[in-house]
């Protein structure tokens, strides 16, 4: 008997700086904290809604470093509207990366929490192979 997955539940990250790290996924990416995770009266860490049943669980880790060989390469949330959500993300202080669509047909831009996490904007396209199937040519 096969493993029956629905989907992605969550993604965890941890976060040098709690109340910081919060700060931008509210501000910057628009999420919703639905609860925190404290011991002893001290916030530790909560829990961010990315939609439709999957979230970004966050921990605090004053120690923590990313790199690009970090166990975590990036997370990606699906936007309805990839210029918007740029928009949006210069109007906080931030400067992601040019929208571009990748070899799999999707449109995409680039972004660094305060952690130094990396996080793919996306906005699906009619002809984005996630729907369409069939195989591609990396670029990268």
């Amino acid at each position: 008997m096969a493993l029956k997955l629905k989907q992605l539940a969550h993604v965890c990250i941890f976060a040098r700086d709690v109340e910081e790290t919060r700060r931008f996924y509210e501000d910057v990416l628009g999420m919703k904290t639905v609860f925190n995770f404290t011991r002893e009266g001290h916030l530790f860490g909560f829990y961010l809604d990315a939609g439709n049943r999957t979230f970004v669980e966050v921990f605090e880790n004053a120690s923590a470093e990313y790199s690009g060989k970090n166990q975590i390469n990036h997370l990606c949330l699906e936007v309805e509207d990839l210029e918007e959500a740029v928009a949006h993300i210069r109007t906080q202080g931030i400067e992601p990366t040019a929208p571009k669509k990748g070899v799999d047909e999707t449109w995409q831009a680039w972004i660094d929490d305060p952690n130094g996490v990396k996080i793919e904007l996306f906005q699906y396209t009619d002809a984005s192979v996630q729907f369409t199937g069939g195989d591609v040519e990396a670029d990268w």
